[in-house]
C-alpha cells in the first residue's frame, strides 16, 4: 500500500472540521470490482492510499484481453473447465497441423524440380472446391439437427476434422491417388467447419450469463489466437525434428491425435447445458415422475449420452431409450383408416391442444399443428414422452397421460423454471410437417 500526503492550494479557507474520502473501485462488474484507492482531504492536507502492486494490475488487464468483461460473474461455472480442455485440443491440432501440411505440400511436388506451378495450383484448386461443396451439402442435410446435439456434434466435429489430417498425412503414400485423398481431406474437413462453427455458436449463448455472447465470442477468438501460435511455433519445432523419421513423424501425430480426442471428450463433459433436447428432457420427465423432483443441469450432464458411436451401436442391439420411442413432426399421409378411427376416439384428449398423438407398434407418433408454436412442441414432446412411459403399464394410457398433463404439467415446467432451463423451446429437428385437422360426429360403431 502506497501513502501519499500533499497540502493542496486553496480557493478560500475552508472550515477547520472539514473533511472528505473517496474511495477508487477498479473492476469489470459487481463481482470483480476491488478498492484500489483511498483519497482523504481535510482543510490542511490530502492523504493518498494505493492497494494492489502495480504488477498485479498489469496482470489483470493481460487478463482482460481474454476472458469475458465482468469474470467469472458474467459467465457459467462450466465456462473455465471447457475452455481450458478446448484450448488443448486447440493446441494439438495446429502442431499436428504442422506436420500434415507438410506431408501434403510435399505430395503435390513442392521442392521438387519436376513439379509444375499449373499442376500443384491445380490440385489445390479441387481441394478447396470439393470442401466448399461438402459444407453446403453437410449444412443442408444437419444444419438443423445441430443445435439439438452440440455436444455430439461437437465431438463428431474434431473427429472429422482429425480424419481430414490423417488424410493429408497419407496422401505422400499413394501418389496414384493423391487428388482422391485431397479432396476426402477436404470433405471431412468442411464438415467440422460447418458442425464447429454451429455448436460454438449454440455454447456462446449458453455461456452468456449477463447477455455477453459477442464479448465472449470476441475473447473465444483472442484466445484461440494464442493457442494458433503457440501451436503453429512448436508444430515447426516438431517438423524441423521428424523431419526425415517417418516412424517418428507417424508416432507423434498419432499420440497428439489420442490426446485431442480426449480433451474434446472432456470438454464436451464439462458442459451443463440448460437447454432442453430430447435426451434432457427425456431424463428430466423420468425423474420427475419418479421423484416429484428436478434434477440439476449438472446432473442431468452426467446421465447424457455424447459419444457418436453409441447411437449407432444402441440400434445394432435394438436398444431404444424413452426419447427415441417418440417421434415429433409425424407425416398426415402415413395414417391408415385404422390410425383415423383411433384419433377420432381419443379427440377429447387434445381438443385443446396444437396437436394430437398416435401410439401405434409400440412408439408414440406426434402430429403438430400447423398454427402450434415453439411452447406447443414442447408441450407434445412432453405429453408424448408420458403416454409412451405409460404405455407399458397401462391400457388406459390416453386417459391417465392427459390427467398427467391436466395435473403435473404446469408443476414439472415451474420447477424447470426454478433449476434455470430454458422452457421457452424444444431444441428439436426442424419440423417440416405440420397438420389441420377438423372432426365430425363420431359414429355409433366406433365409439
Amino acid at each position: 500500500m502506497d501513502v501519499e500526503s500533499n497540502r493542496p492550494g486553496g480557493h478560500g479557507e475552508p472550515d477547520a472540521a472539514a473533511w472528505v474520502t473517496v474511495e477508487e473501485w477498479g473492476g469489470s462488474s459487481g463481482s470483480a470490482f476491488s478498492r484500489t484507492a483511498v483519497l482523504t482531504a481535510s482543510a490542511s492536507s490530502l492523504t493518498s492510499n494505493r492497494f494492489g502492486s502495480r504488477w498485479g494490475r498489469i496482470g489483470s488487464r493481460v487478463l482482460g484481453a481474454f476472458v469475458p468483461e465482468g469474470f467469472p460473474g458474467s459467465v457459467t461455472p462450466d465456462y473455465v473447465p471447457f475452455q481450458m480442455w478446448d484450448t488443448l485440443q486447440g493446441l494439438s491440432t495446429y502442431i499436428r497441423a504442422m506436420l500434415s501440411t507438410q506431408a501434403l505440400l510435399g505430395a503435390i511436388g513442392v521442392g521438387e524440380k519436376s513439379a509444375t506451378v499449373i499442376g500443384a495450383t491445380f490440385q489445390w484448386f479441387l481441394r478447396d472446391l470439393t470442401g466448399m461443396l461438402g459444407g453446403i451439402l453437410f449444412a443442408f442435410y444437419q444444419g438443423s439437427n445441430l443445435d439439438s446435439n452440440a455436444k455430439m456434434w461437437r465431438l463428431v466435429a474434431d473427429f472429422m476434422n482429425d480424419l481430414g489430417m490423417l488424410m493429408d498425412l497419407l496422401s505422400p503414400l499413394f501418389p496414384s491417388s493423391l487428388i482422391v485423398i485431397m479432396c476426402l481431406g477436404s470433405l471431412s474437413r468442411s464438415f467440422t467447419g460447418v458442425a464447429s462453427g454451429a455448436t460454438r455458436a449454440a455454447l456462446t449463448q449458453h455461456f452468456a450469463l449477463a447477455n455477453n455472447a459477442a464479448d465472449i465470442s470476441a475473447k473465444e477468438g483472442s484466445q484461440e489466437t494464442l493457442a494458433t501460435m503457440s501451436g503453429m511455433g512448436l508444430g515447426m519445432l516438431l517438423a524441423h525434428v521428424t523431419r526425415g523419421h517417418d516412424l517418428v513423424v507417424w508416432v507423434s501425430f498419432l499420440s497428439l491425435t489420442v490426446f485431442h480426442m480426449y480433451a474434446n471428450y472432456k470438454a464436451v463433459q464439462s458442459l451443463s447445458l440448460s437447454t432442453l433436447n430430447y435426451e434432457r428432457t427425456s431424463i428430466l420427465l423420468q425423474y420427475f415422475m419418479e421423484h416429484g423432483e428436478v434434477l440439476t443441469p449438472q446432473q442431468v450432464a452426467k446421465q447424457e449420452h455424447i459419444l457418436p458411436f453409441w447411437s449407432s451401436w444402441r440400434k445394432l442391439l435394438r436398444v431404444k431409450l424413452p426419447h427415441e420411442l417418440v417421434h415429433l413432426g409425424a407425416k398426415a399421409s402415413m395414417l391408415t383408416h385404422s390410425d383415423m378411427l383411433l384419433i377420432a376416439k381419443t379427440r377429447s384428449y387434445y381438443s385443446n391442444a396444437n396437436y394430437f398423438l398416435l401410439d401405434k407398434e409400440g412408439s408414440v407418433h406426434i402430429f403438430i399443428h400447423k398454427q402450434a408454436v415453439a411452447t406447443d412442441v414442447l408441450k407434445s414432446f412432453i405429453h408424448g414422452l408420458v403416454l409412451a412411459r405409460l404405455m407399458q403399464k397401462s391400457k388406459s394410457c390416453h386417459t391417465e397421460a392427459h390427467q398427467w398433463m391436466d395435473e403435473k404439467y404446469h408443476t414439472f415446467i415451474s420447477k424447470l423454471k426454478v433449476e434455470g432451463y430454458s422452457t421457452e423451446r424444444l431444441l428439436s429437428h426442424s419440423i417440416v410437417w405440420k397438420a389441420h385437422w377438423v372432426y365430425g360426429p363420431l359414429d355409433e360403431k366406433t365409439k
